[in-house]
C-alpha cells in the first residue's frame, strides 16, 4: 500500500454538524475503497491567500491514509463533485508502507501527548505538608 495525505479546504459557512458529516463521509469513502485512515487533523478556519469561489476563509482538514494507487483518483473525483470542497491537494508520502506500523506509531504518539493524570488527594496532602514545614532549620542548643 502507498501512504498519502490529502488536504481539503471546505466551505467556511458549513455548521459544526456539516463539518463532522463531511469528515465522516471522506473517511468512510477511503475505508469503503479498501484504504486505511491513519489520522484526520482539523486545522480549523484559516484566511485564504486569495479568494476561492468568493470565499476569503476556508476550513482546513488533513487526512492521512494508506491505499492502492487507484484510490487517489476516486477520492479526488469525489471531492470535485462535493460543493462543500473549495480546494484539495493530495501528496504521496511513501511508495510502500505497512499501515499497521503507521497506526501503531500514531497511537504511541497520541499516548505521549495525553495529559498526565490529575493529582490524587494523597499527593496533594503530602505536598501541602511539605509546604507547611519551615524553610530554615531551627536552632538547637545543647546547654546542659
Amino acid at each position: 500500500m502507498r501512504h498519502y495525505e490529502t488536504v481539503l479546504i471546505l466551505n467556511p459557512e458549513l455548521g459544526e454538524d456539516a463539518y463532522a458529516e463531511k469528515l465522516k463521509k471522506f473517511g468512510g469513502f477511503i475505508e469503503k475503497e479498501k484504504g486505511i485512515v491513519i489520522k484526520i487533523d482539523e486545522w480549523g478556519s484559516q484566511n485564504l491567500a486569495y479568494p476561492v469561489k468568493k470565499f476569503e476563509r476556508g476550513f482546513y482538514v488533513r487526512i492521512e491514509y494508506c491505499g492502492e494507487p487507484g484510490l487517489v483518483s476516486r477520492l479526488e473525483r469525489e471531492t470535485k463533485i462535493d460543493d462543500a470542497v473549495l480546494k484539495y491537494m493530495t501528496v504521496k508520502l511513501a511508495n510502500k508502507v505497512d499501515p499497521e506500523e503507521l497506526l501503531r506509531k500514531e497511537r504511541q504518539k497520541a499516548e505521549k501527548e495525553r495529559p498526565a493524570p490529575e493529582e490524587t488527594t494523597e499527593t496533594a496532602e503530602r505536598e501541602a505538608a511539605v509546604e507547611e514545614r519551615p524553610e530554615s532549620p531551627q536552632e538547637v542548643s545543647n546547654h546542659d
